[in-house]
């Protein structure tokens, strides 16, 4: 996940002030949307250690997400979570 709103020097704050420690912040964006088929590995590897991975990831799901990686699934994991909750 790539997140353009903490390359801004206005501060984070409310909902969305959980990106401000997302260390894929602080990572290559194009590892979070891998092309159809690419590999997923290195974005989750950056997600199994942040801090803020389900954040990241109730964000994703709350808004529908349908690209990249978020809290460290890809978009058919998350799909696949959904239809488990339903």
């Amino acid at each position: 996940m790539w997140l353009g709103l903490l390359q801004s020097a206005a501060p984070i704050e409310g909902e969305l002030a959980w990106q401000a420690d997302a260390l894929c912040a602080q990572t290559d964006p194009e590892a979070f949307f891998p092309e159809k088929g690419g590999s997923t590995r290195d974005a989750k590897k950056v997600c199994s250690s942040c801090t803020v991975r389900a954040e990241c990831l109730d964000y994703a799901l709350s808004n529908d997400e349908r690209f990249g990686i978020w809290g460290g699934l890809s978009e058919r994991e998350r799909r696949r979570l959904r239809k488990r909750a339903v």
